[in-house]
């Protein structure tokens, strides 16, 4: 039985693309299209939700905080119930419930009713990017597993824009509730489409059902194999590394790549209003700095596989205490400009990098959600922090010590990984 696993597994590690797993991998990109789409198609909200008395600035707050909250719940559970009760399951309740309570909040009459249903809304969103990452990691092969989990964070990233477009549109015509009943449906069709998500081969092999891992990678094996001789001669599980040295990692390369970029992207607007730029112009300069995000996820993507993990990572990390410190002397617009945006460029290099690929390769099949949704919630709970820490830098301080500590948090994350962090670049997982 266990030389028919290893058989098994080393089939899946060396499949070619087939249908099915295209079909795995636009089913998990378009729910990170959502993810992605859900932070910006919030923030749209509570402010309309404000200006229009619906909501007080502080109902506002506790608005977004519900949301943060529920991510973090979301991303601890999805591991444990991906873990212990299959990726399939965790992959179509997660989405449910988050279709359900989204459109449910469409119908809130008050505010508080509404912070409850997003509270639960974004448990169930919290789960998918836990997902999302591991399952497309899971069932691409060795060769191609950066590849694919890249492309899977420039698809999930472009849920940002489209999200915006959407919300230009819809709020001023239809009114802030109409963004709740257009995610909530996109939800639930795309809950529908998964009905028949095949199994984590992956996860079945590790939980000794190999009849039914063997029908789902006979599957995958349709259209051949790639050539053992073309992968390295180190693929070898990664997994020798204990479940707390790979989660000690896990969180500190996570949440140093997630601090960094929400800090950036989301007080570029503030920060620019700070300097002196106008609203108008601060909002179309973000927009630019934006068009980065794209294409480091498309460079990330580029390079995670013929360069190795570790050293992209270490690169981005660094690259990103540079051009942080770098921005902060900045006086001119054209340097604000296109320092923002290769700052942008480069912390999107490390989400695809990071989030996508890294985080799921440090840890073996049995925990591999468990590990994933502790980092993911981890940073998301930092996160709920962060406004607060860069409003009182920017009111009581200075603006620029943000990007002090962008550059701390990027140079100590680097350290870290460099020293303690193991490569998995091209390595089987177990």
């Amino acid at each position: 039985m266990a030389t028919n696993a290893l058989t098994l597994e080393t089939q899946l590690n060396t499949a070619r693309e087939t249908p099915l797993f295209y079909k795995v991998f636009a089913l998990a990109s378009a729910g990170m299209i959502l993810d992605a789409a859900d932070v910006y198609m919030a923030s749209a909200i509570n402010s309309t939700m404000i200006a229009q008395k619906f909501a007080t600035i502080q109902q506002g707050s506790t608005f977004l905080s519900a949301g943060f909250l529920g991510l973090f719940i979301g991303s601890i559970l999805a591991g444990y119930i991906g873990d212990f009760f299959g990726r399939k399951k965790s992959y179509q309740i997660n989405l449910l419930l988050f279709g359900a309570f989204t459109l449910l909040a469409a119908f809130m009459p008050n505010i508080t009713l509404l912070i409850i249903c997003r509270f639960i809304a974004a448990i169930g969103l919290g789960a998918e990017i836990v997902t999302g990452y591991a399952v497309v990691n899971e069932f691409a092969p060795i060769k191609r597993r950066g590849h694919w989990s890249g492309m899977n964070a420039i698809v999930a990233n472009a849920g940002a824009p489209i999200a915006l477009l959407i919300a230009t549109f819809a709020i001023p015509k239809f009114g802030w509730r109409s963004m709740f009943i257009i995610m909530g449906i996109l939800a639930l069709l795309l809950w529908l489409l998964r009905r028949h998500f095949p199994e984590s081969p992956r996860w079945l092999l590790a939980k000794g059902r190999n009849e039914e891992a063997a029908t789902i990678i006979n599957e995958l094996t349709s259209r051949g194999q790639y050539d053992e001789d073309e992968f390295t001669d180190k693929a070898e599980p990664t997994s020798h590394i204990s479940f707390a040295h790979g989660l000690f990692i896990a969180i500190i390369a996570v949440s140093a790549t997630l601090l960094c970029q929400y800090t950036f992207t989301s007080w570029v607007p503030t920060l620019l209003l700070n300097r002196g730029i106008n609203i108008v112009s601060s909002i179309g300069f973000s927009a630019i700095m934006m068009i980065g995000a794209p294409i480091g996820a498309a460079i990330g993507a580029a390079l995670v596989d013929r360069a190795g993990r570790k050293k992209v990572i270490l690169s981005g990390f660094a690259g990103v205490a540079i051009l942080g410190i770098a921005y902060a002397y900045e006086t001119t617009t054209a340097g604000i400009l296109i320092n923002g945006f290769l700052l942008t460029v480069t912390l999107y290099i490390l989400v695809a990098t990071v989030v996508s690929v890294y985080n799921n390769e440090l840890f073996e099949t049995t925990h591999r959600f468990r590990g994933a949704g502790i980092s993911n919630g981890i940073s998301k709970l930092l996160n709920v922090l962060m406004p607060t820490a860069v409003a009182f830098l920017i009111t009581q301080v200075s603006a620029s010590f943000i990007f002090y500590g962008i550059a701390i948090m990027a140079i100590i994350a680097a350290l870290i990984i460099g020293i303690w962090g193991p490569e998995t670049d091209q390595k089987a997982i177990k």
